[in-house]
């Protein structure tokens, strides 16, 4: 996608591309809604659902005790985002400095944090164990223990499925997510899977063999979509990260077919939202400017300063009202010239996403 394809500026759409839903646009801060869309004013966010994976904000609370002003801490930092206005908090771990406590703070210590300030914990990036064994399941069964005594409803992990192009390793890899969405469900948690832009490149599973009897061509699947067929939908579920959804959009516009000839298959992050919409409960809501320079196709910057059309996505994704998007922002931390920096972007972001009308 060159400066001609791409046809306009940072805060103007980027193009249009047609989904199961209606238009998926990739564009900004500047999209005009429709009539009819005007006239419904209706929250695309309701309050409940506004939420933020602390991930963004890991800067501070992994933080010592200073005389900075900037809250530190689990304490003090989702203070503040439900000052800010967040409801709901996806973990990216469970530690704090322990120079704040004397000792490491404990779950059911967060858990008093989270109540007595309103929030509710509805995800983590934990750990899917690789291989199914009596010491993994085991293992997984403390994950699951962890996100019972927070107050979950999901339980997943930042990772794919499975980093391989190969078709026999996605196999492999529903049925040990089939195992332990089992267990989660079992708890009545959902278990999700957080996936970047890799997981929507084109499975290799057909064409020529290689040296070690791989396939090198693709009958056009993409991989995670080949992964939705094979997992239970009672069992196995997504949080897309946008961002990366559209970095996949940039990166991934072709394959080599079993015929060898190259076909052109642009991906539609809304389209794939749309047509199982009830098996994304969460997303990340993570924003970018559109920078060609960038091989990912986009620079993160807070939600509402980027190129990615948010009022037009959760206005088509279907489901109204039944998904949790998440602030995340992997550069937000401004380090030691900008501590306030992650938490100052909390607010800009959150501000964006309450302010979403459709």
């Amino acid at each position: 996608m060159n400066d001609t394809q791409h046809g306009m500026s940072r805060r103007r759409m980027l193009g249009t591309v047609a989904g199961a839903a209606g238009a998926v646009a990739v564009g900004a801060a500047g999209w005009a809604p429709s009539a009819a869309a005007a006239a419904g004013n209706g929250l695309l966010v309701p309050t409940g659902k506004r939420g933020i994976i602390l991930y963004s904000v890991r800067d501070r609370i992994g933080a010592a005790p200073d005389t900075s002003g900037v809250p530190y801490g689990f304490e003090r930092v989702l203070g503040r985002l439900a000052e800010i206005g967040y409801k709901e908090v996806e973990f990216a771990g469970y530690t704090q400095n322990t120079g704040i406590l004397g000792r490491q703070i404990t779950p059911e210590e967060i858990r008093k944090v989270l109540d007595d300030n309103g929030l509710r914990a509805n995800g983590s990036h934990a750990s899917v164990p690789s291989t199914v064994t009596p010491d993994t399941i085991a293992a997984f069964e403390r994950t699951l223990d962890t996100a019972e005594i927070l107050g979950m409803t999901h339980i997943g992990t930042g990772n794919d499925p499975t980093g391989s192009n190969y078709k026999a390793d996605w196999d492999a890899a529903a049925d040990r997510w089939n195992t332990f969405g089992e267990m989660a469900a079992a708890r009545g948690l959902k278990l999700y899977t957080h996936n970047h832009d890799a997981a929507y490149n084109f499975l290799l599973d057909s064409g020529p063999l290689d040296a070690l009897g791989r396939p090198t061509r693709s009958s056009g699947v993409r991989k995670l979509e080949y992964f939705f067929g094979l997992t239970n939908p009672e069992w196995v579920w997504f949080e897309m990260d946008i961002y990366w959804a559209h970095v996949a959009q940039y990166r991934y516009r072709s394959y080599v077919d079993p015929d060898g000839v190259t076909q052109t298959n642009v991906f539609d992050p809304l389209a794939t939202v749309a047509t199982r919409t009830t098996r994304f409960p969460l997303f990340h809501a993570k924003d970018g400017a559109f920078n060609p320079a960038n091989s990912a196709g986009y620079d993160m910057v807070p939600l509402g300063q980027g190129d990615i059309d948010y009022g037009t996505f959760f206005a088509n994704m279907g489901a109204k009202g039944y998904h949790n998007p998440m602030w995340e922002q992997d550069n937000a931390p401004g380090g030691a010239a900008d501590p306030g920096r992650s938490l100052r972007y909390a607010e800009i972001s959150y501000q964006h996403m309450s302010g979403l009308r459709g």
